[in-house]
């Protein structure tokens, strides 16, 4: 019974971590490789470097992003901050 006591404390720790860090990383993570995996031509994204981009061509693992009427370059996906939504 002693031993319970002792441990329960940080039982409890371990819970509150769990709620609080790992579970919601973990629920990010999902949606972002699923947003990963629903990116087409066309769709606008906003890359890790804060590039905004048009999506030219999807590959397994690359993009082929435009970034302006000349310029066309390729990127993995995990550059791939998140979608560009216009908020005008």
């Amino acid at each position: 019974m002693e031993i319970i006591s002792q441990l329960l404390p940080f039982i409890i720790l371990i819970a509150i971590m769990y709620f609080i860090i790992i579970r919601p990383q973990q629920k990010a993570a999902k949606s972002h490789k699923e947003m990963l995996e629903s990116l087409k031509k066309g769709d606008k994204i906003v890359t890790i470097g804060g590039i905004i981009a048009t999506i030219y061509k999807v590959e397994d693992q690359f993009l082929s992003i435009k970034i302006n009427d000349d310029v066309i370059v390729k990127a993995t996906k995990d550059a791939v901050a998140r979608k560009y939504e216009d908020e005008a």
